[in-house]
């Protein structure tokens, strides 16, 4: 089994929607474009990227949204190093249509009482959807290392809230502990390394928006 050495979870840089969100009334959520600065920030992130990376090959795998496309364009990885496929599982939460502005208003209200991870959108998906599917991917991805040539770097392009259940999934953190985690910005990394006892460690936190809740011993 050759196990990566890195995995790398980038968030695509600033959207339409980020700028602006009454786009969301006349766009498809999927078919938004990053905005100039959206594009600065993932330029951004591929000058770290490479230097992480060096010439060593890279398994990506991108959101099937047009931001995130954008961004692995923009970070501008050797094509000759990189294979890439898009990994619909690595999309944003889906709200499964046009979103009127004050029902997304009233609808992220409700959501901030009630909890990130068991709301779910009206026509849409809750965070426990998120987290099923990132889990589906993650056994697929497990597979993928079987293979004694896999790159020794892993890289996903992906969403802030994708990114913090992959980590969930991924480190077993409680509901408790993701519901008190903020989203990274546009164009943040947060990657995961593989260690010489042969267990993965968190590059950096995320921010703590609150104390994490908790509901008693788990385990």
């Amino acid at each position: 089994m050759a196990r990566p050495q890195r995995i790398v979870l980038v968030r695509h840089g600033e959207s339409e929607g980020n700028a602006d969100d009454t786009v969301y009334e006349r766009e498809p959520d999927h078919a938004l474009r990053l905005t100039g600065t959206g594009w600065r920030q993932a330029e951004a992130a591929g000058v770290r990227l490479r230097q992480i990376f060096g010439q060593e090959t890279v398994s990506a795998y991108v959101s099937p949204y047009r931001r995130t496309h954008e961004t692995f364009r923009a970070i501008g990885l050797d094509p000759e190093k990189v294979r890439i496929r898009e990994e619909p599982r690595l999309r944003e939460q889906d709200w499964g249509n046009w979103q009127d502005r004050d029902d997304v208003k009233l609808q992220k209200a409700y959501r901030d009482a009630y909890g990130h991870f068991f709301y779910r959108f009206a026509q849409g998906e809750s965070g426990a959807d998120v987290y099923d599917r990132v889990g589906a991917f993650l056994e697929s991805l497990h597979r993928s290392f079987e293979s004694p040539d896999h790159p020794p770097n892993v890289l996903l392009v992906t969403h802030g809230l994708t990114m913090r259940l992959f980590c969930m999934r991924w480190f077993h953190w409680s509901v408790g502990e993701f519901e008190a985690l903020s989203n990274p910005g546009n164009g943040e990394t947060r990657t995961l390394l593989l260690g010489a006892d042969g267990r993965y460690t968190l590059d950096r936190p995320f921010d703590h928006w609150r104390v994490p809740e908790s509901y008693g011993a788990t385990g």
